[in-house]
């Protein structure tokens, strides 16, 4: 087995039943997942997918919304369900990684600026070696407490700034895939 783990954060369903959801950059973002994780079965990764559960919302098991997002083909090797932004706590995922010897993190999902970056920042701090695929990642505008709307691509391209030579590795399919 390979020392490197594909952790796929919430590419789920829920998403779709959120007020800000939005498709535009939908066929990118499954695009590029969908490439990542190909590569990463084909190179023999262990693909972890975390799944984001919150009672009372669609988020909950019994929702029926808690499924892989469509288009996706994704069949992992381990799923874990999380309650908090960062899938290394409560979960197990911190377990099983040191119990399989994984030294690498590939982090992807959605999104960016939440699950996705405080997952590389906590697993940075616990002694992983993470690679952030931004272009796998995916997010929504969001509006600023005075009113300032940012776009996904200035939240994405701010993720990068503050992850990038502290927690972790910008990269691309290609580059996660090649290292």
């Amino acid at each position: 087995m390979s020392d490197t783990a594909l952790i796929v954060i919430d590419a789920q369903e829920s998403f779709r039943h959120q007020p800000f959801w939005t498709d535009t950059d939908l066929p990118a973002f499954v695009a590029k997942l969908q490439a990542l994780i190909d590569g990463a079965r084909a190179r023999g990764m262990p693909i972890l997918q975390i799944l984001h559960v919150r009672e009372n919302s669609p988020f909950a098991l019994d929702s029926g919304h808690v499924a892989t997002l469509a288009p996706l083909a994704l069949t992992p090797d381990v799923i874990f369900h999380k309650h908090k932004h960062s899938a290394l706590i409560g979960t197990g995922l911190a377990e099983w990684l040191t119990h399989h010897g994984i030294n690498r993190l590939i982090i992807a999902g959605i999104r960016t600026e939440q699950c996705c970056e405080t997952t590389a920042r906590h697993a940075s701090d616990r002694g992983w070696t993470v690679d952030f695929v931004t272009e796998a990642t995916l997010t929504f505008p969001m509006t600023d407490p005075g009113g300032t709307v940012h776009s996904a691509q200035a939240i994405k391209a701010h993720t990068e700034m503050v992850l990038a030579g502290r927690f972790a590795r910008i990269a691309t399919v290609e580059q996660a895939l090649a290292a």
